[in-house]
């Protein structure tokens, strides 16, 4: 189904010599022109199937689509000939398409695709997400918050609801706020009726230093998770530092004197790749190892999820990790080290899953590249609501990492 330009390199243009004068350009076949814009020009593919092929001369784009029974293009040539233009003959260049026949004279298909894919913004929706992001964050805030119950109250002054410190907490790690400047948001809340009564800056900063907290926030985090237990099968484990206000220091034996660097927190999550929903979380201080966080998390998410995939890098690679994800119905991809024996030692699912990284690389790195959503979910955690952490206090540090979670969960 190939042009013989394609499969003649001596029919080729040369890729350093793509001016060509306006005589050489007529004497050019259509093949031959379609090869100048593929190699010239970005062709880009779009969600719903088309390929954005620009112009010759880079002036406007056409639209060409690529299907089981012929291609088309929106160009004057088209129209005209109802055959193949230079813009199909560039994409056919820029993808490599290979074509099957069975026996029975079935047709197949298959792309190897090596463009770009572009999707389109639904800016209308986006815009009213955007505008209305606070006051629905409130909302759902305050819905959670309204799960959590009330301790009795025995004697002595009134404390300030369970529920208001939690929320107050939560919306002061989404403002990004200090402590003084974020008592505008609360008042907003108690004009909203989210809060029963208003309490100082201090105090926000007192709570946050309580040990209580931490199982509070583990749970807020799972029910969070919960409205998309039926999108989400497939998760993805990863880990990352955020930075304290706290530095350390050293003795370098090197260069002689002393050293400090600034100590950091380490999150260990579990995502979705859909809607990159944490659904669950293990901290830990630095330099802790990352595949014993493995079992507790995956242990977490099959409370509530299907399993059916999960993914992470070299450092969750274990016989261990790899049945515990078959002992609830779904495949570990995880890549293996170098100088790795496939001796399965009682885990046959690692003999399995070494030949197919060993021998079928492609159809494991499919599955494999849904890791890079873990490091999308840091992303967006850290330049939403920063990458480092302003509590100096331990517990406080923790409790301020958690509530960044949560409020990820609920953007």
């Amino acid at each position: 189904m190939h042009s013989d330009t394609q499969t003649n390199p001596k029919r080729r243009i040369d890729k350093n010599n793509l001016n060509l004068s306006e005589n050489n350009y007529k004497s050019l076949t259509r093949e031959q022109r379609g090869l100048i814009i593929a190699q010239k020009y970005r062709i880009s593919k779009t969600n719903d199937g088309y390929y954005k092929v620009p112009s010759q001369f880079g002036i406007g784009k056409y639209l060409v689509k690529i299907h089981s029974i012929g291609e088309e293009c929106d160009c004057k040539d088209y129209e005209l000939r109802k055959g193949r233009c230079k813009h199909i003959h560039a994409v056919l260049y820029a993808i490599n398409r290979h074509i099957d026949i069975d026996k029975d004279g079935n047709t197949t298909i298959t792309e190897t695709q090596t463009l770009k894919i572009t999707y389109q913004q639904n800016w209308e929706n986006y815009n009213k997400a955007q505008i209305n992001e606070i006051p629905l964050f409130m909302q759902l805030l305050n819905d959670l918050c309204k799960t959590i119950e009330r301790p009795n109250y025995n004697f002595g002054r009134p404390k300030i609801p369970l529920q208001d410190m939690i929320f107050n907490s939560a919306l002061k790690v989404y403002s990004t706020f200090s402590l003084r400047r974020f008592i505008g948001y609360m008042n907003n809340a108690l004009e909203k009726g989210y809060i029963e009564k208003p309490c100082c800056y201090s105090t926000v900063s007192n709570y946050m230093r309580d040990k209580t907290l931490t199982s509070i926030l583990h749970e807020l985090n799972k029910l969070s998770s919960l409205p998309l237990a039926t999108i989400e099968e497939k998760f993805t484990i990863d880990s990352s530092g955020f930075s304290t206000c706290r530095f350390a220091r050293y003795f370098d034996f090197k260069h002689g004197g002393d050293r400090k660097y600034r100590n950091w927190i380490k999150a260990h999550l579990i995502s979705g790749v859909k809607t990159n929903i944490v659904t669950g979380v293990e901290l830990s201080e630095e330099y802790k190892h990352d595949s014993p966080r493995f079992k507790p998390l995956v242990n977490k998410t099959a409370e509530n999820f299907k399993i059916v995939e999960v993914t992470g890098d070299k450092a969750y690679n274990s016989r261990a990790n790899l049945k515990l994800v078959e002992k609830h119905g779904g495949t570990a991809y995880i890549p293996f080290r170098k100088h790795t024996t496939p001796q399965p030692r009682g885990v046959y699912i690692w003999r399995k899953m070494y030949h197919l990284f060993e021998y079928n690389k492609e159809e494991f790195l499919r599955h494999y590249n849904l890791r890079s959503n873990s490091e999308t979910v840091f992303h967006m955690i850290k330049t939403k609501f920063r990458d480092n952490i302003r509590s100096k206090d331990k517990i406080a540090q923790f409790n301020e990492l958690l509530l960044k979670i949560l409020c990820h969960n609920i953007c």
